[in-house]
């Protein structure tokens, strides 16, 4: 089924097609070490710069995340117009300000036009915009706005729950803190009943974050 590629594309932002500059990395770890008074060439770290290096080609691989082909043709036709709901979607991410660690899980849930896509597609599609450099406002906003775009569905809903480290580990350190972000689209901003249903079916059974 034809989508608006460019459209995804642009949506995505941040997609390059290099692969990840592993030395410069190696490098800006040896400077941290030395910085902070280290030993680089001790035997605990001096093979930590290309751990480092492999680490970050882990978890920032959403930058390297083609949208085309992660959707790989999985959108259909069927005729559905129910709530499609995929709850509890971990995910781990880095904050943009420090660097530091953000995980939780996703909510998503979309009401068909005559479109749905395949069940692991958005568990994908949350990865794609967690494996980056992130604010949890932006990634939340990016996740519903890439499926409305690739389904033109009645409407899109997506909530974010998430522990940042870099409110645990340092600064305000309060351990128990979770943010919280939404994204209705469509029927879900509009009608005050369907968004309802839907936060009533997140929060039905839900075990405890952490």
């Amino acid at each position: 089924m034809e989508y608006d590629k460019e459209a995804l594309y642009r949506i995505a932002e941040t997609y390059v097609d290099t692969e990840i500059d592993q030395p410069i990395i190696e490098d800006a770890v040896v400077r941290i070490l030395k910085a902070v008074g280290e030993n680089s060439e001790r035997e605990g770290l001096i093979k930590t710069p290309e751990r480092v290096a492999r680490m970050y080609e882990e978890l920032l691989a959403g930058y390297r995340t083609d949208p085309i082909a992660l959707v790989n043709g999985a959108v259909f036709e069927a005729d559905y117009d129910e709530m499609v709901l995929v709850r509890d979607i971990e995910f781990y991410s880095l904050c943009e300000h420090h660097m530091l660690p953000f995980i939780g899980r996703a909510h998503v849930a979309y009401l068909p036009k005559g479109r749905i896509i395949g069940l692991s597609k958005i568990p994908r599609i949350v990865d794609m915009f967690a494996h980056r450099l992130q604010l949890q406002e932006k990634m939340t906003r990016q996740i519903a706005e890439f499926i409305d775009e690739l389904l033109h569905p009645i409407g899109v809903a997506v909530v974010v729950e998430g522990l940042h480290l870099c409110a645990t580990m340092r600064g305000v350190k309060k351990h128990d803190a979770r943010m919280t972000t939404s994204s209705m689209l469509g029927y879900f901003r509009k009608n005050i009943a369907t968004r309802q249903e839907f936060l009533d079916n997140i929060s039905r059974g839900t075990a405890p974050m952490f």
